[in-house]
């Protein structure tokens, strides 16, 4: 037990959800006859599901400050119809009309955080006007119509023959530049992990053991050369193209998991993220300004929904009417089963990632055993509210965790490890209104 908590970190509840990722894996590659664990289904499962995880990192930021953003989905499908009629109807090259949704999506963003940080009006209230807002927006300026995108726009969304990463150099069986890609992650990785060893034993003289960093390296070395592998070693029938590829919104996700990894757990914003999510009074006292705080994390959520309805609509070809509906609850379920917590001030943006795939297996696996989407709908609503209770049992103040009550039994009481039967000693309960009373000296002068 002690080698598999020195392994985990102290805590095995941090690696739940990756466990119910490989078993809801391992359960639908049984159940579809190997129909899961295929270079088209995984493409697949990113290309549709990008904009859940997308979001889901600016939306963890946004529950770890205590607030949430029930608009995210109606700012995306505004942002879509607008740059579906800029290079429609204006005629707009893609990428001005792109970054001119960039530039729509902070505005938005902006608006959302006046509200809360200037005039203290709570997410839920502000965004919950920002869904109605926003939505009715965009079926006006769309006048309910599907507005189609040109076919440059396409390889956002992976929909094209260049939505992949490309093939060149010789045909060794595999995409190369996923290969490459692959090879280049499994490289940083061992590096990355031996500096910081290194860098810790040189700080405070002490790190994890050797053989658990090694062993975590050489799990995720698997994984990462399983995932090149799967991706990259289709057959594909597009034009142009031989083997199958990373698409481009898997991309997109990567490397914007990247930074905001690093912005979350590197940075002095990302610290001030987690101070006013912890304690929000005593926030200020340390120096941290809240209003800001606020302000650009809604700024932020805002242009990751920006970006993903303009991925969204790159991979449909079009933007229409229906576009992001119900998207917000699909991003706040997978970041509460990533493990954020209810009340804030806990969550990862690696963690919002896992709890989003573990929604995209589900989806995908009901829907390739022909189940309907009533059935979707029934098992995600049961793992999200496990995932919750699960939280709350967990993190609330002053309890004991789950875990932990469930390995009361197993750990030895300090009474039996010293041989002794006597019961450690207690203090009386008093009254907390009035001191302790203390013995004074007599001859002691008043004070």
């Amino acid at each position: 037990m002690n080698r598999l908590k020195e392994f985990f970190g102290g805590s095995l509840r941090q690696s739940g959800m990756i466990f119910a990722l490989v078993f809801l894996i391992a359960f639908f590659q049984i159940a579809t006859g190997g129909k899961v664990l295929t270079p088209t289904n995984a493409m697949n499962i990113v290309n549709g599901n990008s904009y859940v995880f997308l979001m889901s990192m600016g939306m963890v930021l946004v529950i770890v400050i205590g607030q949430i953003d029930l608009s995210v989905g109606s700012v995306a499908a505004f942002v879509g119809i607008c740059v579906a009629l800029l290079m429609s109807d204006f005629g707009l090259p893609w990428w001005l009309a792109m970054l001119a949704g960039l530039g729509l999506g902070a505005a938005v963003g902006a608006f959302h955080g006046f509200f809360l940080a200037k005039l203290t009006i709570p997410g839920f209230i502000t965004t919950l006007a920002g869904m109605m807002l926003f939505r009715g927006l965009q079926t006006w300026i769309g006048n309910s119509q599907s507005i189609p995108t040109p076919e440059a726009f396409w390889i956002l969304g992976g929909s094209s023959a260049n939505g992949s990463l490309p093939d060149w150099g010789p045909d060794f069986g595999l995409n190369n530049s996923t290969l490459l890609c692959g090879l280049v992650a499994i490289g940083f990785l061992w590096w990355s992990k031996l500096r910081t060893r290194a860098k810790r034993i040189a700080l405070v003289g002490e790190a994890e053991a050797m053989w658990v960093t090694v062993a975590k390296n050489v799990i995720m070395t698997l994984v990462i050369g399983y995932a090149t592998w799967l991706f990259a070693s289709g057959h594909s029938d597009l034009p142009g193209r031989v083997h199958t590829a990373l698409p481009i919104p898997g991309v997109i996700v990567i490397v914007l998991a990247i930074f905001y990894h690093t912005l979350s757990q590197r940075t002095a914003f990302g610290r001030h993220i987690y101070a006013v999510g912890g304690n929000r009074l005593a926030a200020p006292l340390t120096g941290i300004n809240v209003p800001r705080t606020y302000f650009f994390t809604m700024m932020n959520m805002s242009i990751l929904a920006a970006i993903a309805g303009m991925m969204f609509i790159g991979r449909s070809r079009a933007s229409g009417p229906s576009d992001g509906t119900g998207w917000e609850l699909d991003v706040i379920a997978a970041v509460f089963v990533g493990g954020a917590a209810v009340y804030g001030g806990i969550g990862t943006v690696m963690g919002s990632l896992v709890g989003g795939l573990v929604m995209a297996v589900l989806n995908n696996g009901i829907q390739l055993l022909g189940l309907g989407t009533e059935i979707g709908k029934i098992v995600k609503g049961m793992v999200l509210l496990l995932a919750v209770t699960f939280d709350v049992m967990n993190k609330v103040q002053g309890k004991p965790s789950f875990i932990g009550r469930l390995m009361d039994g197993l750990r030895p009481k300090k009474g039996d490890e010293a041989g002794s039967a006597e019961p450690p000693a207690t203090e009386e309960p008093r009254d907390p209104e009035w001191p302790a009373y203390e013995p004074q000296d007599p001859t002691e002068a008043p004070a």
